[in-house]
């Protein structure tokens, strides 16, 4: 046959079962019947007859595709399976493989391979050694050496995904596997968590009840756990305040609670002031401790000892004070519960001051009475995807997380995984509402993820903090005294760019009009786009 001007022959294929046949059997048998890509040539016999039970998610870039399959491993607690275009998507998707890592997501991600009869003659759209591509921020690469081979290695990418620490896989598989004869194979059960020690668990538990201040700082293991009210009960058991640690990318302590204390700042010395007057520091979940600018001096205040409990080995390897202990946080929380002795004698610490009420003065909007009148009007029990970068602070102050609401953030740094998050968060849990809160710097990253939200017609409501640029990047430029180059975005119409992807929109620059707007922004169901103009920082 003729595509494209090419003379193509049709390749052989097997009488019986095929690869396929025994990879989508396996894919039904582990949960994973949402598929997340954007198609290729090399990957189409994977979806020859594609089973009823079967959803193809399409995302019209394989950044956006990442970021998808990511949002919706988040929310639905099974790894996620994603197809890429050999090495041309993986290329497109690495950023957001990236932002999977750091956020410790389990991924099974494909990536299409050119037919092994022509690897020796560097074929176009070949992916040449196209394991070493995607590392080092997958757990596992594989291309299978046989094409009988290819079920069993996704059958063990799934278990490396899910094994703590959790994380994205990467299996290359030539195009003519698919149709190749395979018998289905059976599934494995395989332990994914590693309990802590009990005599270490013991240890932590007896330093918690001597100490005389101890405060907790919880990171995002904490939320990928669903530990947050196993939390708020250990920390009143023990009248200890709870930071969130830096740069946490999940939803850790409910921010509405009394011994909330805040968000411990990515500085070494910002984080022993902050610490400073407890004689234990115990840390869940989370690094000891993620920095963002260069610090010296002591890690944790003078006087003060550390626990940490962390799943991930190489995370505890480089704690450079204390005592690290490897295991599952939700356990080591219920256990550390479980070994409380009677309350002891200690004043409950002050709760954090919250911070003053905003009042709306003049036309112009600011990013704080934006998060005041958000949070205020804002549904119960929302999922709350964010990459506003200049909007953290305010966020923080006047946006409280509460216990039934969920949040996502990127734990990479990198720009372009909140909007597509979103978009999979939705199709995992279609009975919520989610709001992506975007900056409008990082919305471009990844706004091809609307037409998505419009074509399956998810309910996700996308608020665009419009400060003409990249805002925080001119506030950290301000720390180093360099004045920026490149940070404005005038010219941006998001209404336009929603409506062209089938998002209705509306834009809002006045304080008088925020409120209303708000209320739009969330009524009824299905995707909409709120476009707030507000004055940029100073």
């Amino acid at each position: 046959m003729t595509a494209r001007g090419l003379t193509v022959e049709k390749p052989a294929r097997a009488e019986g079962p095929t690869v396929r046949d025994a990879v989508m059997t396996l894919l039904r048998d582990l949960g994973m019947t949402t598929l997340f890509g954007n198609p290729g040539s090399t990957e189409l016999p994977l979806f020859r007859d594609m089973p009823q039970d079967f959803r193809y998610i399409l995302g019209l870039q394989e950044s956006v595709v990442v970021g998808m399959a990511d949002g919706f491993a988040q929310m639905s607690g099974n790894a996620a399976f994603v197809n890429l275009h050999s090495s041309a998507g993986t290329g497109h998707a690495l950023g957001n493989i990236f932002t999977a890592f750091r956020n410790q997501t389990p991924l099974v991600i494909t990536a299409g391979q050119q037919a092994r009869s022509i690897f020796p003659y560097d074929p176009f759209l070949y992916a040449e050694r196209a394991t070493e591509f995607p590392q080092p921020f997958v757990k596992w690469t594989c291309e299978p050496a046989r094409a009988e081979d290819v079920p069993l290695a996704i059958l063990r990418a799934y278990h490396m995904a899910m094994q703590a620490p959790r994380g994205p896989v990467f299996v290359s598989v030539p195009i003519d596997d698919w149709d190749r004869a395979c018998t289905p194979i059976d599934v494995s059960t395989v332990s994914q968590d590693v309990m802590a020690s009990p005599a270490l668990i013991g240890a932590a538990a007896e330093a918690l009840d001597k100490a005389r201040s101890p405060v907790i700082v919880a990171g995002a293991g904490v939320g990928r756990e669903n530990a947050r009210a196993a939390l708020a009960k250990l920390a009143e058991a023990h009248k200890a305040r709870v930071f969130v640690a830096p740069m946490a990318a999940r939803a850790v302590f409910p921010e509405d609670h009394p011994l909330f204390a805040g968000f411990l700042p990515a500085s070494r010395e910002a984080v022993v002031s902050a610490l400073k007057g407890h004689d234990l520091v115990l840390v869940l979940g989370a690094p000891v401790f993620t920095y963002h600018v260069e610090g010296f001096g002591p890690y944790v205040p003078e006087g003060a000892s550390l626990i940490q409990i962390v799943d991930d080995p190489s995370v505890a390897a480089r704690t450079p004070v204390g005592t690290a202990i490897i295991g599952n946080v939700a356990d080591a929380i219920a256990r550390l519960s479980a070994a409380t002795s009677p309350a002891p004698p200690r004043a409950v610490p002050d709760a954090a001051l919250p911070a003053p009420n905003v009042v709306g003065s003049g036309t112009a909007i600011e990013e704080a009475l934006l998060m005041q009148q958000l949070a205020t009007l804002r549904p119960k029990g929302i999922i709350i995807s964010e990459e506003a970068p200049s909007t953290r602070g305010p966020m923080h102050d006047h946006f409280p997380i509460r216990l039934e609401d969920e949040f996502m953030a990127t734990a990479s740094g990198g720009l372009g995984f909140a909007l597509p998050a979103a978009v999979g968060a939705a199709i995992a849990q279609p009975d919520r509402t989610v709001l992506c809160l975007l900056g409008d710097g990082s919305s471009m990253y990844s706004i091809q993820g609307l037409w998505t939200a419009a074509e399956m017609g998810l309910d996700v409501r996308f608020l665009i903090v419009n400060n003409g640029g990249y805002a925080a990047l001119d506030q950290f430029g301000a720390l180093f005294d360099i004045e920026v180059v490149g940070s404005k975005l005038p010219g941006l119409d998001f209404v336009k760019i929603a409506e062209g992807m089938g998002v209705p929109g509306a834009r809002v620059s006045t304080v008088d009009a925020l409120d209303e707007a708000i209320r739009e922004l969330f009524a009824g169901k299905g995707p909409r786009l709120l476009e707030v103009v507000v004055q940029r920082p100073a």
